[in-house]
């Protein structure tokens, strides 16, 4: 069930500019940048082009879910390094895959409400540096040993030690598994697939599109968010590196299935890569945007959260979209721009159906007809997260950022960007050029 509420009210809210860092593929071990590093590599510059300082600003927001072990809070770690001063609070969000986009409603609010005028908010994830951990066992075993006094304990406790205790626990594995269900977000996007008789074919071919947009932008010059950085060794990244320019359908039908094997559909072909990167954009009040002359993106003009089965996760921007658009009197074609993440090709597909299915609308979210077909050629138009890669904290304000660049390069007025969620959420957000 979805829970709606009523808009937000109080003062407008404007974004005034963002930036992100290239989208960095994870191969395998620990990328060259932790979470903090890629938060102050796409703020940093950003905050360079303003007329105003960094101490102006009233308050620092990130999404992260996995910060590392030196990056509690990491919103304040990012901040101070920053300079945005002492005197300036910042604190970190985390609502899973919307913990970018949470960052983001919870600048607004406090911006609509009088608390705030200046805002930094946004996400960042390193997820190739996500903790190996010890199991309980060793835990408790090397509690056992740190206590122990003299020879004889030691010894004691040693006798106890057994091999399988030192079996790590896989971070990044544990958590895109669902506790409640027992299930990996993969498999999730396997229950969409066939819930809504998805075919493999349609996957493959939904990703190399999206490889296709992606390498189009690139090429074109229409990620102008992307701010390049350099590692402590001088190299330079300035492109997302998930890119397969030459992916096609022939090449991603002689992959595996990952979470059903062997009958299957999702792959690692059609679903997002595991990647590092970080986004962040200045929100700001009218008051903040006279008073240092900033120039305006678009206009949030509200959001909405939504809960349902966990095991249906990826149909999270559908119950999010359908009461957002319903306060606002909006339908599906007076939205220009749409940008859904794709956390798997599975689940913005299932995504498209359930919204133009009269049954699905009418069951699941209470409506007396289907809210209609978003067309191909407005959803994601330069690649998403099959392309890009989904640095789960951050892909909330990613694809926001981005919905307002594609908004002012098409001149469309309304925008959403909505994103499913593990845990059996999704979020959307209205967007509106000014």
């Amino acid at each position: 069930m979805t829970h709606s509420k009523a808009q937000l009210g109080g003062r407008p809210v404007f974004v005034v500019d963002g930036a992100r860092t290239p989208f960095l593929k994870a191969r395998g071990r620990p990328g060259p940048f932790t979470a903090s590093d890629l938060a102050v590599n796409a703020a940093r510059p950003l905050l360079a082009g303003q007329p105003f300082q960094a101490t102006d600003l009233d308050e620092v927001i990130l999404g992260c879910i996995m910060p590392g072990p030196d990056e509690a809070n990491i919103a304040r770690v990012v901040a101070l390094r920053l300079g945005c001063g002492n005197a300036t609070p910042a604190w970190t969000v985390q609502r899973n895959c919307g913990s970018g986009m949470q960052a983001l409603d919870s600048a607004v609010r406090d911006i609509a409400l009088g608390q705030a005028d200046l805002v930094l908010a946004g996400g960042t994830e390193a997820m190739s540096h996500a903790p190996v951990l010890f199991g309980t066992a060793m835990v408790a075993w090397l509690g056992q040993w740190t206590s122990a006094k003299g020879f004889a304990s030691r010894m004691q406790a040693l006798g106890k030690f057994r091999p399988a205790m030192l079996t790590p626990v896989i971070g990044l594995l544990r958590g895109l598994t669902d506790p409640i269900v027992g299930l990996s977000m993969g498999q999730t996007a396997e229950v969409l697939a066939h819930r809504f008789g998805i075919t493999r074919e349609a996957m493959d071919a939904y990703a190399v599109e999206s490889h296709r947009r992606l390498a189009a932008a690139q090429n074109e010059g229409r990620l102008a968010e992307v701010e390049g950085m350099y590692d402590w060794q001088g190299k330079v990244y300035e492109k997302d590196e998930g890119v397969r320019p030459d992916s096609s359908v022939e090449q991603l039908a002689k992959l595996s299935p990952v979470f059903d094997r062997p009958y299957g559909k999702v792959t690692a072909g059609n679903s997002a890569q595991v990647t590092d990167g970080a986004a962040c954009l200045i929100v700001a009040s009218e008051e903040a945007v006279q008073a240092h002359g900033l120039k305006v993106m678009g206009r949030i003009v509200d959001s909405e959260w939504a809960g349902l089965d966990p095991s249906q996760m990826g149909l999270g921007p559908v119950h999010a979209v359908a009461p957002l658009l319903r306060r606002h009197g909006l339908d599906i074609d007076q939205i220009a721009y749409w940008e859904i993440n794709e956390a798997f090709a599975a689940q913005v597909l299932a995504c498209l159906v359930a919204l133009a299915d009269e049954g699905y609308c009418r069951t699941e979210l209470g409506l007396s007809e289907a809210l209609g077909e978003i067309p191909r050629e407005r959803l994601n138009v330069d690649g998403g997260g099959v392309s890009l890669g989904h640095p789960v904290g951050t892909s909330g304000a990613r694809i926001v950022l981005h919905l307002l660049h594609v908004l002012e390069a098409h001149d469309g007025q309304f925008g959403v960007a909505a994103l499913c969620i593990g845990g059996g959420q999704g979020g959307a957000m209205l967007l509106e050029r000014t």
